[in-house]
């Protein structure tokens, strides 16, 4: 028992070296073992070179058992000597697996799943289920200050902006505006907008809002006038470019407009900011954040003729929504040519998608995807969640949710790329789809036909009044309207907002079962469901997140202002 005991300590332990007792004879080789058992051994065979020099490695081996952690390092060397020295006339054959997200799986996905998912009755339909999440914390309604008591002070000058992007990040600006003239006491200048490459759209100010509504909403507040006087443009001879510009960085503070703005302010009585998007800190005091909400959601107003086609429409989705009471699911599908095209994702159109696509790229951003050295993965894109979903795949997951083929759908879009394949799979899942082409008559487009801002007001009306909103790409067009719905439906959002991640690796699954599949699908609307209700952090946009600064509860005690939403 003694002898095993000590063999154990042979190797040192925990880097301390503990010496090894001598070694017994009657353990020192086979031989002698054998001897001892069996008497003096008989007449032994005449003995080859290669029998001595085997018979001695074992007998090293056998006395420094530590070899034996080389023994894998000898075999690897031992290998790669003898295939660095041997040629093959035939390598080993490797099977090729492509990169999980590199194949565009869910048209293979759908033909296996379609018979199933047109013969579940299981559940009922789930326009009439949704929202069922309860919220501890209640209700919140708008409580957003539209008058003061007493006037304005002297204004400290004009401040002019010039708001650059598509209809909502210019939406963003004008609230931005509106929040550093009232925090400066300074005159707004109803803002310009910037002519964009991609959305190509003229508009003005009171093409896409209502100017008169919108200058009479702050009266109280800050100063809106739609030019600056004669008398101080006389000064820049009436030139725009003559006045000081201001080139503020993204997202700077208002203590930044303060001590840097005022000032030039109040001596040039007129200053000029270019551009405007995004150029203020969403993390700002009370006082600036109220008139962002009172901006936000009070006195922008799209303008009559969007606003009443945006109502007709609304009105004819509810008319197609007799079997629901008039409830309808608006998806916002980002699937034009530009998207895809940005997103450097790979469907299914081969060839003749690269082409159009190398060449939307060419044109949109010039030599920005070819630069040297540049890589771009779109397998890595897709599990990544950044690939746009398409008609298809936004059609397998409302199913998977619950929504049958009787749900009435409003679809917000542009145009969609390859439209008459990419759109049949998606009209199989929902016949009663209609979009404002649909909805509308040529006659009643015609006036907005070239102006693509002028087309998202009327979208928007229409997803706005939905009783579903599914988001399918993020973008400032969603994020606005979640929050708006937030503003008008007591702080839910009511909108999906699918885990693009997790619905990759579904996607990239052919082999899933409807039942699974379905599960899936039920889990990523349940979560929207919980999320729905969510209260504004330090960084969080105002114009996604209204609560708590522009809303209050209802019924409920100051304290639960401060409880996080689940």
């Amino acid at each position: 028992m003694q002898i095993q005991m000590q063999a154990y300590n042979r190797l040192p332990s925990s880097g301390h070296t503990t010496p090894s007792p001598p070694q017994s004879p009657s353990v020192r080789s086979p031989r002698y073992r054998h001897g001892r058992k069996q008497g003096r051994p008989g007449p032994q065979p005449p003995r080859t070179v290669a029998h001595r020099l085997a018979y001695l490695v074992l007998s090293v081996l056998l006395r420094r058992q530590g070899i034996f952690l080389f023994a894998p390092l000898i075999y690897i060397s031992g290998m790669l000597f003898y295939m660095g020295t041997v040629s093959f006339d035939v390598g080993p054959v490797i099977s090729h697996h492509p990169a999980p997200g590199s194949v565009y799986r869910s048209p293979q996905l759908y033909s296996k799943l379609r018979h199933e998912m047109d013969a579940d009755n299981s559940t009922a339909d789930a326009i009439s289920t949704i929202w069922k999440n309860s919220y501890k914390g209640g209700e919140w309604k708008p409580c957003v200050n539209k008058s003061t008591s007493g006037g304005l002070p002297d204004s400290n000058g004009f401040i002019y902006v010039e708001a650059n992007g598509g209809l909502n990040q210019q939406r963003a600006s004008i609230c931005n505006a509106v929040a550093v003239a009232g925090y400066l006491n300074a005159t707004l200048v109803i803002p310009n907008f910037h002519y964009h490459s991609i959305w190509r759209d003229p508009s003005k100010f009171n093409d896409i809002y209502d100017e008169e509504y919108f200058m009479s909403m702050l009266q109280n507040h800050v100063r809106v006038v739609n030019m600056i006087p004669d008398y101080l443009m006389a000064r820049y001879d009436h030139n725009m470019s003559n006045v000081y510009n201001f080139r503020i960085k993204a997202w700077s503070t208002i203590q930044f407009y303060k001590d840097n703005v005022y000032p030039k302010l109040l001596e040039e009585k007129v200053i000029r900011i270019s551009p405007f998007a995004n150029r203020l800190s969403f993390d700002t005091p009370p006082a600036v954040q109220r008139l962002r909400c009172l901006a936000n959601y009070e006195a922008l107003r799209f303008s009559s003729p969007i606003l009443t086609l945006g109502e007709t429409l609304v009105a004819r989705m509810k008319e197609h929504s007799v079997r629901s009471g008039g409830k309808y699911v608006s998806v916002h599908l980002r699937f034009e040519e530009d998207m895809v095209a940005f997103s450097c994702c790979i469907f299914d159109g081969g060839k003749q998608e690269k082409l159009d696509m190398e060449a939307a790229r060419e044109r949109g951003w010039r030599g920005k995807f070819t630069k040297p050295g540049r890589i771009i993965r779109p397998g890595a894109i897709r599990i990544n969640g950044k690939c746009p979903l398409t008609p298809l795949e936004v059609g397998l997951m409302l199913r998977g949710m619950g929504f049958d083929r009787n749900t009435s759908i409003y679809l917000a879009s542009g145009k969609i790329y390859d439209a008459e394949r990419n759109m049949a799979p998606l009209f199989e899942m929902f016949p009663l789809l209609q979009t404002k082409e649909m909805l509308a008559s040529p006659e009643e487009l015609a006036p907005y036909k070239n102006y693509s801002s002028r087309m998202a007001g009327v979208d928007y009306t229409v997803c706005l009044h939905s009783e579903v909103f599914v988001t399918t790409q993020g973008g400032n067009f969603p994020h606005f309207l979640m929050g708006h719905r937030r503003y008008l439906y007591g702080g839910h959002s009511k909108t999906i907002r699918p885990d693009k991640r997790k619905l990759a690796q579904i996607f990239d699954n052919p082999s899933i079962g409807w039942r699974t599949f379905k599960r899936h699908m039920l889990h990523i609307r349940s979560h929207s469901d919980s999320k729905g209700f969510e209260l504004k952090r330090p960084n969080d946009s105002i114009y996604s997140f209204p609560c708590p600064d522009c809303m209050c509860h209802i019924g409920k005690s100051e304290d639960s202002r401060s409880v996080s939403a689940t």
